[in-house]
């Protein structure tokens, strides 16, 4: 079965973007673990300047976007971000005519994401947002934090849902020379 992983950059007080939805506070530049560990979730546009051969190797095949984190892609003119990726796009207001280079999925995301689960192929990235996230904790199998050295006092969380806890076990936890530590956590089994 496939695996749902939430791949994020995070402040140290748990914010994945300004309260506007921006997130050019994060530094621009990609660490030297996401290119050689995760070069599927930077945008195709990038591979070529970095380097990264297009399209790259790795374990997804599929990526999940909240409408919040696709428009600011579209708003620079770039209206498949991921097109190395089948791009799920959740949104009820997004006129699927006006997007015919990603899927938008206007139903329940986490009886989507089951189905999706069910159908053969790679791993399932969970890009953003927040919102999102909160939606699809229950079917997150794996929490990849890119933890930066910052704090930012507000903004959209890592997840937003009302209160209820979730565990989850620390599997790998390295230190980048950015000052960016990556956190990996699995769901327990049990």
């Amino acid at each position: 079965m496939r695996k749902l992983v939430y791949f994020v950059a995070s402040t140290l007080d748990g914010f994945i973007a300004a309260p506007d939805g921006s997130y050019d506070f994060f530094p621009l530049e990609p660490d030297p673990v996401q290119v050689a560990e995760w070069p599927q979730t930077l945008p195709t546009f990038a591979h070529a300047p970095l380097g990264i051969d297009s399209p790259p190797a790795g374990r997804f095949d599929a990526v999940l976007m909240g409408r919040g984190s696709y428009e600011p892609g579209l708003k620079l003119g770039v209206p498949s971000p991921y097109a190395h990726l089948t791009q799920y796009v959740f949104s009820r207001s997004l006129a699927p005519a006006d997007h015919p280079e990603v899927e938008i999925v206007a139903g329940d995301p986490a009886a989507f994401v089951r189905e999706l689960k069910d159908r053969p192929g790679g791993d399932i990235w969970l890009c953003g947002g927040g919102q999102l996230a909160g939606q699809l904790l229950d079917e997150i199998d794996e929490l990849v934090v890119k933890l930066n050295p910052m704090v930012a006092g507000s903004g959209i969380p890592l997840v937003a849902r009302d209160f209820a806890a979730h565990r989850f076990a620390l599997a790998d936890a390295r230190p980048v020379d950015n000052g960016v530590v990556v956190l990996r956590y699995l769901r327990p089994t049990t």
